[in-house]
């Protein structure tokens, strides 16, 4: 056997039994994430703490609610702007919002995997803007319990709001210079909750979806059974809208086809 071999295949063991006790303690199931991508995540983590082994890392993980939220934290990726990808946000805002609303004039709308808020605020802002906020439900989830509470909280630095337009900015942000909150009765009308994408059930049905920048870091087989459920929560001629790295191909074969540039509609037959 080559050297070296019996160590590898300890490791495997030990992170594969890591992932079995995460998944029976708190219903995240990691092996529906890209391997290499989360193990490598999760030991520069264990790392940093001094655990030469998952097994240990386990132990002071469930004992710990710190090391807990910060292995949340880790696990999902919390990077978020408003405005991301402004050209995508304008099509919602000039084609996609004005079609929704002439077949729902009360739309229901989910930011699943919302990280800190950004995407489910920009949301806010351009259904105030269509004179829909108020007949609009807009329902926000993550599986992090901190990031929800940032969200809730409505505030950012200055980097998070440097794709919003100025109109927008001067109209719906309060303060200046290196932090910016977003206005009350804004903030009022977003449901912020936890969620787990992989295994709790999803709400509906919706007329719009947004779910961007999060499948990237799933197997093949995880984002597959997620587009179906998507599709599944939508009502017929709902919208999902996915990130710029998240082209799904074959829609057909979740019940969706491509209705613009990274923008899926559930079929109505």
């Amino acid at each position: 056997m080559p050297a070296g071999s019996d160590q590898t295949t300890a490791e495997d063991e030990d992170f594969l039994r890591f992932v079995g006790l995460i998944r029976s303690s708190t219903r995240i199931d990691l092996s529906q994430y890209k391997e290499a991508q989360m193990r490598r995540r999760l030991t520069t983590l264990r790392h940093k703490h001094g655990y030469a082994t998952f097994e240990a890392y386990w132990k002071a993980l469930s004992g710990s609610g710190a090391l807990m939220d910060e292995f949340l934290d880790r696990m999902t990726i919390n990077v978020s702007e408003f405005w991301r990808n402004p050209s995508r946000w304008d099509v919602l805002a000039s084609r996609f919002l004005p079609e929704l609303l002439a077949e729902s004039p009360r739309l229901r709308c989910w930011s699943a995997a919302c990280s800190t808020g950004e995407e489910p605020y920009t949301l806010a802002v351009l259904l105030n803007e269509a004179g829909a906020l108020s007949r609009s439900q807009i329902d926000a989830t993550d599986l992090d319990r901190t990031v929800l509470a940032k969200a809730a909280q409505g505030t950012y630095p200055a980097r998070s709001v440097k794709d919003v337009p100025k109109k927008m900015l001067d109209s719906y942000f309060e303060g200046s210079g290196d932090s910016y909150a977003i206005r009350k009765d804004i903030r009022e009308k977003i449901s912020f909750r936890q969620h787990n994408l992989l295994d709790d059930a999803f709400g509906g049905p919706y007329d719009l979806i947004i779910c961007r920048n999060v499948m990237i870091y799933f197997t093949e087989e995880a984002k597959s059974g997620l587009y179906r459920r998507f599709a599944e929560a939508l009502r017929p001629g709902g919208i999902l809208f996915v990130g710029s790295t998240e082209q799904i191909f074959s829609p057909g074969d979740y019940g969706l086809e491509s209705a613009d540039t990274f923008f899926y509609r559930r079929s109505y037959a």
